[in-house]
């Protein structure tokens, strides 16, 4: 997946130390997809995946950074959001991506539900942390 908040020069960010934080970094998601002209379906499903994937960091990161931005390629506008904290990282990417599988708190449709929400979906984690990039874009 290609890094778009890196080439973006409008990336918003969000430090995520608690549960009002990831409301307000759900919010600066949000208020991005408006902007670029994302239908109200598709604001939801990248708030959603945000919300879900905000609180994974709060929760089994510690916390982190939310990172935003509005995005173009190829002709479509998009918005770009990227998660990272420093916590423990994941020790088996491919099983937290598997249906039903829970680290014991959830429903097990944390990661695997978020990437059903969006366009394009990169997960990187290991002992420093992990990072979590998502991109939807305007049909």
């Amino acid at each position: 997946m290609k890094d778009y908040g890196a080439a973006s020069a409008l990336t918003e960010t969000v430090s995520v130390a608690n549960s009002s934080d990831v409301v307000s970094a759900r919010q600066m998601v949000r208020t991005l997809a408006q902007r670029s002209g994302l239908s109200l379906v598709h604001q939801t499903k990248l708030v959603t995946a945000a919300s879900e994937l905000g609180r994974n960091m709060l929760i089994y990161g510690g916390g982190g950074v939310v990172r935003a931005a509005a995005v173009t390629d190829a002709g479509r506008s998009g918005v770009y959001v990227e998660f990272r904290d420093q916590g423990p990282g994941i020790p088996d990417v491919e099983l937290a991506l598997t249906d039903g599988w829970t680290s014991g708190n959830g429903m097990g449709l944390g990661l695997s539900g978020a990437k059903r929400l969006v366009d394009e979906f990169a997960i990187e984690s290991g002992s420093d942390g992990t990072t979590v990039r998502i991109v939807k874009w305007g049909r």
